[in-house]
Formats: C-alpha cells, structure tokens, sequence
C-alpha cells in the first residue's frame, strides 16, 4: 500500500469516527516527534500494538479485501497483568475481512453505528479446514444456531460472540453504508494467533511516497 492511501484512510476514518462520537485517547494524534518524547513512558502502547492498523491482507485492493482497525487496549500474555483487549474497526459495504479463525482468543464483535454487519460462520475441523456441521453461537446472550456457511446480519447496537475456532468473515451489508464495529476480547496476539483459511498478509508492505499523518503499529519499529 503506499503511504499517500493510507492517510487518506485515517483522514476518513477520524471523520467517521468523529460523526459517531467515537473518541480516540489522545496520543492517537501524535506526530513522530511527541512519539520520540514520551518513548519511556509509552512502552506498553508500542510492545502491545496499541494504535492505528490498515491492511489489505496483501490483496492490493483495500476496497474490497481490507479493515481499519484502531487497538484501544491489549494485553501481553507472559509481560503483563492485562487479560483483555478493545479494538474500534470500520467496514465499508462489501469489504472483506477474510475467514479465519482464534486459536486462543474469544472475542465479542459490536456493530457500534452505520450500516449493518454481515458475518459468516463454520466451525473448523482439527486440521483447521472448514467444517459442514451446524454452528452454534450466541448474539447478545442470545443462543442461536445457523447452518455451515450461514450469514449472521448484526444491526447497530448487536453483538456476536466468537468462540475459539470459529472460523468468520465479514463484511458491510451492501446499501446499507460503512460500519462502526467493535471488539471487546481476550488478549489480542496478530503474531500467532490467528489461523486464515486461505495464506494472506496480515500488514502491509508500504511504499512510502509522502510522510505518515500519524503512525501505524507497524510503524513504531521503523520511526522510533
């Protein structure tokens, strides 16, 4: 992705974002030199992966294969006390975030405002392929069971629970507009917990053709 688009993805999401009264803390807004200033203080924001998080999962094309994320909290399991993590994401109609699944991780996925939110569901099987069997799970407490494949619509204010090994992927329902979703969960670990159905990148490679506006957590490495 070059850097060019990816500013332009945070100037739009921080719009959206601020339309629906979704409030970042605020070294969300930092520049690269605030950055260097508070590096002491700051170490659990940059060992957690807190921050701001763009991909196109290495499909050139983040309109339809990719997800802004923001991590809001995020524990480290064997560095720290934290068991939990809260993440904010905003889905465009038809934009894919592809299947997969946790290993480790449970995690609650809230349509906070916009549009609705398309989720589809299979259990997996023990060598991580997509099973045929019935899925069960529970929006809002509520139990709830849909065949393999089958498509769970969360509408503003619904949730999902995602159970370990629950492969899923989602997308904006198509006419319905962008959607403010979050994730409350267990401790989040990009590194080795999530299992694609299919081999993707998970961060991009960037082409840096103009400066950062505020820097990704695949950036902390590089500018600080």
């Amino acid at each position: 992705m070059r850097r060019s688009e990816i500013n332009s993805i945070l100037v739009d999401a921080k719009k959206f974002m601020a339309e629906k009264c979704f409030i970042l803390p605020p070294w969300a807004y930092w520049t690269v030199a605030d950055w260097k200033e508070n590096l002491t203080a700051t170490a659990e924001i940059r060992n957690n992966f807190l921050g701001w998080d763009i991909s196109d999962f290495g499909s050139g094309d983040f309109k339809s294969r990719g997800l802004f994320l923001f991590t809001i909290r995020n524990g480290k399991l064997g560095s720290d006390r934290k068991p939990y993590a809260e993440k904010i994401m905003i889905v465009e109609e038809n934009q894919e975030t592809p299947m997969h699944f946790h290993w480790s991780k449970m995690e609650d996925i809230i349509n906070r405002g916009g549009g609705n939110l398309v989720i589809e569901l299979y259990n997996s099987r023990s060598d991580d392929t997509l099973d045929t069997t019935n899925v069960h799970f529970k929006t809002d407490g509520i139990e709830r069971i849909v065949e393999a494949g089958g498509k769970v619509i969360l509408k503003p204010g619904e949730s999902i629970t995602l159970e370990q090994g629950m492969y899923h992927r989602f997308f904006g329902e198509e006419g319905k507009g962008k959607v403010l979703v979050g994730e409350v969960s267990a401790v989040n670990d990009d590194a080795s917990d999530n299992c694609f159905l299919e081999e993707i990148g998970r961060f991009p490679v960037i082409e840096e053709d103009e400066l950062p506006l505020h820097l990704l957590v695949g950036d902390y490495e590089n500018f600080l």
